[in-house]
C-alpha cells in the first residue's frame, strides 16, 4: 500500500518514545498537547494512534526499543482539518494484519478500528521499519446545506 510520505521534511511534529507499554499514555497525551481536547478529531486520533502504538510494542521488534510517531494536523477545525499520523516502528516477520478477533477476545481490534474510523490508512515497509498510516478528516458543510438538496 502507498501513502502520505512521512520521510519528508513537512511532519510538524515527531517523537521517538521507548517501546513500553507506559509510552501508549505518552503518546495519548502528545495528540492532546498537539491537537487540544476540544478538537472535532481528537478523541479518533487519540484512541487510533494508542491502538497504533500497543500494536508497535506487543507485535513488532520496537518491544524494548523504540517506535516514532509523527503528527500532522492542518485545517481549521471549525471550517475542515486533517490530521496525518503515523507510526514507524522496528518491524516484523509479516505484515500487519486487519483480522477479526472473536467476540470474546480482549485483544485484535486495533486494525479493524482504523478500518472503521479512518479517512483512509495503510503501512509500507522497508529497511527493518514498519511504518502504519492514517488520515482523518473532517468536512463540514454550510447550514441548510441538506435541506437545499432535498
Amino acid at each position: 500500500m502507498t501513502g502520505p510520505d512521512f520521510r519528508q521534511p513537512e511532519h510538524d511534529l515527531e517523537i521517538r518514545f521507548p517501546g513500553d507499554p507506559a509510552a501508549v499514555a505518552r503518546v495519548r497525551n502528545l495528540v492532546t498537547e498537539t491537537l487540544g481536547r476540544d478538537h472535532p478529531l481528537h478523541d479518533d486520533c487519540a484512541l487510533l494512534t494508542s491502538e497504533l502504538a500497543t500494536n508497535a510494542i506487543l507485535h513488532t521488534r520496537s518491544a524494548g526499543g523504540t517506535f516514532t510517531v509523527r503528527l500532522r494536523a492542518s485545517g481549521d477545525p471549525c471550517m475542515g482539518a486533517m490530521v496525518l499520523v503515523c507510526v514507524e516502528d522496528a518491524g516484523s516477520d509479516g505484515p500487519p494484519c486487519v483480522c477479526r478477533a472473536d467476540l470474546g477476545a480482549t485483544s485484535g481490534r486495533g486494525l479493524p478500528m482504523l478500518e472503521a474510523l479512518s479517512h483512509r490508512w495503510g503501512y509500507t515497509r522497508g529497511d527493518g521499519t514498519t511504518t502504519v498510516w492514517f488520515e482523518l478528516l473532517l468536512v463540514t458543510v454550510p447550514a441548510g446545506w441538506a435541506a437545499e438538496r432535498v
